[in-house]
C-alpha cells in the first residue's frame, strides 16, 4: 500500500511539473504517443517471449533470467499505456533488464536463488544409477 501511494504522489508531482513546462497540447501528444508505443510493445510481446524461450531452451539464460526478462518487459509496456510521465519513465526503464532486476531486489524484496544444484549442473556429488536384476527376491 505504501508503494502505491508513493507511486501516485510521484506520478502527480512529475506530471504536473512537466506538463506545466511543455503545455497541454504537448502533454496530450506525449500521452497518445506513449500509449501507441506501449500497444506496439504488447502486440510484439509474443515475439519477445518466443525469443526469450529460445534462449532458455538453448541454455543461454536461466529460468530466473527468463522470468525477469518476460515479466518486466510486459510490465513496462503496460506502464507506457498508463497516462502520466512517471509511469512512462518507469515503462521505458523496465524495458532494460538491469532496471527490472534492481526493482525486484530492492523494492519488491525478491531474491533469486541459484537452482544449479536442483538441476544437477555443477554438482559432482550426484550419481545416476539404474539397477536391473533378473532375479526375483522375496
Amino acid at each position: 500500500m505504501f508503494y502505491f501511494l508513493l507511486y501516485i504522489l510521484l506520478e502527480t508531482l512529475t506530471t504536473v511539473n512537466i506538463s506545466s513546462k511543455i503545455g497541454g497540447l504537448a502533454t496530450f501528444l506525449e500521452i497518445v504517443f506513449s500509449a501507441i508505443v506501449g500497444l506496439f510493445l504488447l502486440t510484439n510481446f509474443r515475439y519477445t517471449l518466443a525469443n526469450n524461450a529460445m534462449m532458455l531452451f538453448s541454455k543461454e539464460i536461466s529460468i530466473e533470467e527468463f522470468q525477469k526478462l518476460s515479466i518486466f518487459s510486459f510490465l513496462g509496456a503496460i506502464l507506457l499505456i498508463v497516462p502520466g510521465f512517471f509511469s512512462d519513465i518507469l515503462g521505458i526503464l523496465l524495458q532494460f533488464s538491469v532496471v527490472g532486476t534492481f526493482f525486484a531486489k530492492k523494492i519488491f524484496g525478491l531474491k533469486y536463488k541459484n537452482n544449479n544444484k536442483n538441476r544437477g549442473e555443477n554438482n559432482d556429488e550426484i550419481i545416476d544409477v539404474e539397477v536391473v536384476s533378473d532375479k526375483f527376491v522375496e
